[in-house]
């Protein structure tokens, strides 16, 4: 079999891709055992860079950016691309019309084992971007028949700065971690059935036994879907 070449764009943050890298790599070695690893091609940006554009909201600038990132990838080969970001996902529908290689969404495999299990009603938790902005819960709820609930607007703004004040600087904190523990038991309370991790550095913070119900971890689905995707006959 040949492998076929994953593009990351990553950088998104670091943190997140490494594990991105771990989880791809793991993925294909379970899959076809012995010395295999993943074919994988990464564009790694400088996150303060991309940050600074987040938060004054230049995402026209940004989406720039990602389409560059984009076209290098396929220019180096890579056969499909995948953004290791919910909240870049922002401008997915940009970066696909600029190249000729598929766009691997992140919302997609998360919304369809959501859906395989049986559930209907989620919690999301991601930066204020994903949380309040149309681009992810409108895909949920139009593409896959999710009804989503997002935290109120204290607990909407504690998620965003553990994200950028603490994640993705490499810090893990058993307060926040706490923190998201509330936060999660209020979603459920409110009829959550499962919750959506939907930043790629939540899952550094939190796991399974930190919920009152399941957790769904964007970043492993969304790396486990590339394996899959590129072992699948050509």
């Amino acid at each position: 079999m040949v492998q076929k070449v994953i593009g990351l764009i990553g950088g998104l943050s670091w943190e997140s891709s490494a594990e991105y890298y771990r989880i791809l790599n793991e993925a294909v070695r379970d899959r076809l055992g012995g010395l295999h690893s993943a074919r994988i091609l990464m564009w790694s940006f400088d996150f303060a860079e991309i940050e600074a554009l987040q938060h004054v909201g230049r995402w026209d600038e940004a989406t720039r950016l990602m389409i560059d990132a984009a076209r290098r990838l396929e220019r180096g080969g890579a056969d499909f691309v995948l953004i290791a970001s919910n909240t870049m996902h922002r401008m997915a529908g940009d970066v696909q019309a600029a190249i000729d290689i598929p766009l691997l969404h992140i919302a997609d495999p998360t919304a369809e084992r959501i859906r395989a299990a049986g559930i209907t009603r989620v919690g999301l938790l991601g930066t204020a971007f994903t949380m309040e902005q149309d681009f992810y819960k409108g895909r949920l709820a139009s593409e896959h028949g999710l009804e989503v609930l997002v935290p109120d607007e204290a607990d909407r703004a504690a998620v965003h700065r553990i994200i950028y004040e603490e994640l993705v600087q490499g810090r893990v904190e058993p307060s926040s971690r706490e923190a998201y523990r509330v936060v999660m038991a209020r979603l459920a309370e409110r009829g959550a059935e499962a919750i959506i991790l939907g930043c790629t550095e939540i899952m550094l913070l939190v796991g399974a036994e930190d919920s009152p119900v399941p957790l769904y971890d964007t970043t492993t689905i969304h790396a486990e879907a590339a394996v899959e995707r590129a072992l699948a006959e050509r």
